[in-house]
C-alpha cells in the first residue's frame, strides 16, 4: 500500500473530543455522601466464583461491590427493575465519560430513556489512573466473556463465561427460562477490570487487576435497579479470559439504604426529554 505525501500531515489533525460533556447533570456528591453516612445496610448477595447473581436497590439506595478473598473481576449488568427495556448503555456511557469509569461519573440507560441509572459515588481504585500501556480500571469497551465468541475462535462449548453466568442468574431471578432472559443480557461495567488498546494494533488488552480484597465500587441507585453481577472465570484476567483454571473468588454485594429525610432535596432523574418526533 503506497502512503500519500501528505500522510503525516493527516495524521498530525488534532482530535476532537465528540461529546464535551461540561453540560451534563452534575451528581450532588455531597449530598450523596451525607445520605450515605447515616445508612444502613439492608441485604447482601454474594456472586460465587464462576457464577452471577442478582441484586436489587431501590432509588435512593446504595449498592457496594467489594473484593472479598482475592483478586477478583466482575461484570455488571443494570435494568430498570420495573421495566427491563430500560437497561444500561456502556456504548453510550463509554461516549459520554471515556472508556473507563470512576467516582462522580455514571452508568446511563438505553434509548430512549437515556438517564442516569447509577452514580458512582466511591472508588477505591481511583488512584489508578491511566497506566503507561493505556490501562486503566472499570471499563466499558469490553463487551463481556461470552460462549458466542468462544465458539467461534475455539470451538468451544463453555457455560461459565459471564454472558452464560448472568442469563442463569436473571432466569432464576425472574422465573423465567433462559431462552427468555438471554436476550435482557448486555454489554457490561467490567468492574475492576484493568483494560486498554494497544498502542500498535489497537487489540483490546486485559492484564492483572490490582484489585486487592477489601477494594470496592459503590454506587448511588438514581432509579429502582434490578443487577447482576458475574465473577468473572478470569479471575484477575492476568492470563485467561473465559477458564476453569484461574483462580477465582467470590465476590460481594452490599445494598445499603439511607434514613428518612436524608434525601429530601433529590429526586430520581426523569427520562430523556427528546419529544421522539424523529423529524416527521
Amino acid at each position: 500500500m503506497t502512503q500519500p505525501p501528505d500522510a503525516d500531515a493527516r495524521r498530525a489533525v488534532k482530535p476532537v473530543i465528540c461529546y464535551p460533556n461540561d453540560t451534563l447533570p452534575k451528581p450532588n456528591l455531597a449530598l450523596y455522601q451525607a445520605a450515605r453516612d447515616g445508612a444502613t445496610k439492608i441485604d447482601e448477595v454474594i456472586a460465587p466464583p464462576r457464577e452471577a447473581a442478582c441484586f436489587r436497590a431501590a432509588a435512593g439506595q446504595f449498592f457496594r461491590i467489594t473484593s472479598v478473598e482475592g483478586s477478583q473481576v466482575g461484570d455488571l449488568n443494570l435494568w430498570n427493575a420495573n421495566d427491563l427495556s430500560e437497561r444500561f448503555y456502556s456504548g453510550k456511557s463509554r461516549a459520554l465519560h471515556g472508556t473507563h469509569l470512576t467516582t462522580g461519573e455514571r452508568m446511563w440507560s438505553s434509548f430512549p430513556h437515556l438517564r442516569p441509572m447509577a452514580t458512582i459515588t466511591e472508588d477505591t481504585l481511583g488512584w489508578y489512573g491511566i497506566d503507561a500501556y493505556g490501562g486503566s480500571v472499570h471499563d466499558v469497551i469490553g463487551t463481556r466473556c461470552d460462549p458466542y465468541t468462544g465458539n467461534l475462535l475455539a470451538g468451544s462449548q463453555y457455560h461459565h463465561c459471564c454472558h452464560s453466568n448472568l442469563t442463569r442468574a436473571l432466569a432464576d431471578e425472574l422465573g423465567v427460562s433462559l431462552s427468555e432472559a438471554e436476550p435482557h443480557v448486555h454489554d457490561v461495567l467490567n468492574v475492576f477490570m484493568c483494560t486498554g488498546f494497544t498502542r500498535d494494533t489497537g487489540q483490546y488488552f486485559m492484564k492483572s487487576s490490582p484489585v486487592r480484597p477489601g477494594d470496592y465500587i459503590e454506587f448511588f441507585a438514581e432509579i429502582d435497579i434490578l443487577g447482576a453481577l458475574s465473577a468473572c472465570p478470569g479471575g484477575d484476567c492476568s492470563s485467561e479470559h473465559s477458564s476453569d483454571t484461574a483462580v477465582c473468588y467470590p465476590l460481594k454485594v452490599e445494598v445499603f439504604a439511607p434514613q428518612a429525610g436524608a434525601l429530601d432535596e433529590w429526586q430520581s432523574p426523569d427520562v430523556n426529554g427528546y419529544d421522539r418526533s424523529h423529524g416527521r
